[in-house]
């Protein structure tokens, strides 16, 4: 269906640009989120989530995207974030596969998923390389960026 293939592309090109506030216009009211690294996101937080992530100039990420599908009430999104993360500037590639479900013309429900070990061996280096296989170390990512997304949003 053109008309969530174009918010699709209007979610991507605005991640893209590193315009949050473009993404948070997709998103409904209602709408919930998940990924490996912050778990179960809602009431307004997943606009939060990118926005705290974009905010971060110091290592704005290179984006790619492809929309494979755009249907009547689902979509699914291929996509890259290319960056540096942490203190140590640690290069990171994600490849990410994106589910998405639409209501009223707005993005209502998504969810993230990825190669959480490859990531914490990028992100982490040693640390992610022995432990991100396991269930702890994604539990102890989701605290932290919670806990950072809570920082963030009550500022």
């Amino acid at each position: 269906m053109m008309i969530n293939y174009e918010l699709l592309d209007k979610f991507y090109s605005a991640f893209k640009n590193g315009d949050a506030y473009a993404m948070a216009e997709c998103y409904h009211e209602n709408a919930e989120f998940y990924d490996p690294a912050f778990g179960q996101l809602n009431k307004g937080r997943p606009a939060k989530m990118w926005e705290m992530l974009l905010s971060n100039k110091a290592s704005s990420p290179k984006i790619n995207y492809v929309i494979h599908e755009a249907g009547k009430n689902t979509g699914r999104v291929d996509w890259t974030a290319e960056y540096f993360f942490g203190p140590d500037k640690r290069p990171v590639s994600n490849s990410v596969k994106s589910e998405l479900v639409f209501n009223d013309g707005k993005i209502i429900s998504q969810h993230d998923s990825f190669n959480f070990w490859r990531w914490s061996q990028q992100a982490l280096g040693a640390y992610g390389y022995v432990l991100g296989w396991t269930p702890i170390l994604k539990i102890i990512v989701r605290k932290m960026t919670n806990r950072r997304l809570d920082k963030f949003i009550s500022k």
